[in-house]
C-alpha cells in the first residue's frame, strides 16, 4: 500500500469500519453527511451505486489525494425499498412485512481516486429469508434498539442473526460492505490484497 495514497472511508457505520479493517489496510474515516433522498423508481442496484458515489464524491471534493470509498445498503421487498425506520412503529411495520419471507439486500460500492478522478462503481445483492416471528418477538427485538439505524430494521451480524433463517449470496453484502467485490475493485487502482 502506497502511503502517499491514503484510503478514506466515507461512512460513519461502525460495521463498515470493522469490515474494512479486516482487510489489513490502513484507512481513516471521513463522514459524507450527504442527502440520501433518491427516487425509488430507479432500479435497486442503481440506487445503491448512485448513493455510494454521492457519499464518496462529497468526501473526495474536500481532499487533494487519496482513494475514497463510499457504500450504501438497501433492503428490497416486493420491489419496495425499505430504508432505516423512522421510529419503533415503522420498525415494527418493516419487520412484520419481512418475517417468514424472502427479500433482497443490495450494497453498492464506489471508489474515487481523488488525484485522477478515476471512479469505479459496482454492487452486490444477496437474498435473505427471515423466520416467522410473534409480535412479542418483534417488539422484543425492537426494544434492543438494534433495528433503529439499519436498512430494513435488522442487523444480521447482531441480535438480528437470530431472526434470519438463511441467506443466498454474500454475507458481507447484508452487513453493508461486500469485501470480495471491494477487493476486485481495488485491483483497478493498483491494490492487490493477496499479492503484497
Amino acid at each position: 500500500m502506497n502511503p502517499e495514497q491514503p484510503i478514506v472511508l466515507a461512512s460513519s457505520s461502525p460495521r463498515r469500519q470493522e469490515l474494512l479493517a479486516c482487510l489489513g489496510l490502513p484507512f481513516r474515516v471521513q463522514v459524507s453527511n450527504v442527502d440520501e433522498t433518491i427516487s425509488e423508481e430507479i432500479a435497486p442496484e442503481e440506487i445503491v451505486k448512485i448513493l455510494s458515489h454521492r457519499k464518496a464524491d462529497a468526501v473526495a471534493k474536500n481532499l487533494s489525494f487519496g482513494l475514497v470509498i463510499g457504500s450504501d445498503t438497501i433492503v428490497v421487498l416486493d420491489g419496495q425499498v425499505l430504508g432505516k425506520p423512522h421510529d419503533e412503529e415503522d420498525a415494527f411495520r418493516m419487520l412484520t412485512s419481512l418475517q417468514g419471507r424472502e427479500h433482497e439486500v443490495f450494497s453498492g460500492l464506489a471508489i474515487i481516486d481523488v488525484s485522477t478522478g478515476k471512479t469505479a462503481l459496482d454492487y452486490s445483492s444477496t437474498r435473505v429469508k427471515m423466520r416467522t416471528m410473534t409480535d412479542q418477538e418483534i417488539r422484543g427485538y425492537i426494544a434492543s434498539k438494534e433495528p433503529m439505524d439499519k436498512a430494513g430494521s435488522y442487523a444480521i451480524q447482531g441480535l438480528g442473526s437470530t431472526i434470519v433463517e438463511r441467506i443466498e449470496g454474500d454475507y458481507f453484502t447484508v452487513v453493508g460492505l461486500p469485501l470480495n467485490r471491494l477487493a476486485q475493485m481495488f485491483t483497478q487502482f493498483g491494490i492487490s490484497l493477496l499479492n503484497k
